[in-house]
């Protein structure tokens, strides 16, 4: 299949505004795309780049399960027809939202790689959580609902795949593996959940500090590491830098769990480690995208 192919009026309209910047390689688009073929899968070649530059929508939706707007972004592929598009839901840290989940240039990786053609296409799509760990630590405000209930809604609406993963970054990633388990105690495991540099924390002390869980009872309910199981068939990646402050608990998931990938690398809690292990963790993702199509 080709690329997508727009007549000028409706180019302009779709794009809105483009600002290219230096620091992110992205392209930012105000809105999604018309695309018109059914779906792409395998990816479309990115022409005239030597360094493919991945494209950025982000987006003002309302949430019910948070009863607030939050941002929606998503990190797509340049050069791919997003219509059916396999996608990742991208969990951001503390003190984090949508706009700056990009860790490790996560989407820039993907793109490249795209580009290459050494894996499928597909998209993450990431969204405003707060800071409470992915869980209704706050009445009414249920950063997990939205991603079980309103995210396959959104994405259905503008046209892209199911979500067939979930990958985090640090409260992203402890979010990644509750997330994995809520939809495997719903009957609908996803296939594969990528947790880099999981904030899991051995201590009640240490937890009680982010004033995410109510008390220790409700963190050990949700904690990963009380539930090594809970996941059921989805597929399990894992990363941690040797000096992260997070390494002992993730040293424990990874003895006791045995994920698919547990993967220990020199290096803290931070970008740096990170843009590391993305290439990893996008072609772990990979396999398993190939499956949702």
């Amino acid at each position: 299949m080709g690329e997508p192919r727009y007549s000028r009026r409706s180019l302009i309209a779709a794009i809105g505004v483009i600002i290219a910047t230096a620091a992110g390689g992205a392209t930012y688009v105000s809105s999604p795309s018309d695309a018109t073929e059914q779906q792409i899968a395998t990816a479309d070649r990115v022409r005239g780049t030597s360094a493919a530059e991945p494209t950025v929508r982000f987006e003002r939706v309302y949430s019910a399960a948070r009863r607030r707007e939050v941002n929606l972004a998503f990190y797509l592929p340049t050069g791919v027809n997003p219509r059916g598009l396999p996608m990742s839901i991208l969990l951001h840290g503390l003190h984090g939202d949508a706009r700056h989940a990009n860790a490790g240039n996560l989407a820039g990786v993907l793109t490249s790689a795209v580009a290459k053609g050494s894996v499928p296409a597909f998209g993450f799509v990431a969204v405003d959580g707060g800071d409470n760990y992915w869980h209704e630590n706050i009445p009414g405000d249920d950063p997990m609902a939205m991603l079980l209930d309103e995210v396959p809604q959104w994405l259905r609406e503008r046209g892209y795949g199911e979500p067939f993963a979930v990958t985090g970054v640090s409260m992203g990633g402890f979010g990644s593996l509750l997330y994995a388990r809520r939809r495997a105690e719903r009957g609908d495991p996803i296939a594969a959940a990528a947790a880099i540099s999981p904030g899991l924390i051995t201590t009640w002390p240490e937890m009680a500090k982010r004033r995410a869980f109510k008390n220790e009872a409700e963190w050990a309910s949700l904690d990963p590491l009380r539930h090594l199981k809970s996941t059921g068939s989805t597929a399990l990646g894992v990363w941690i830098g040797d000096r992260d402050r997070f390494i002992e608990g993730t040293r424990r998931f990874i003895r006791d769990v045995r994920p698919g990938v547990g993967t220990v690398k020199a290096g803290g809690h931070d970008d740096g480690f990170y843009r590391k292990v993305t290439p990893d963790v996008v072609r772990f993702l990979a396999k398993y995208a190939k499956r949702a199509v």
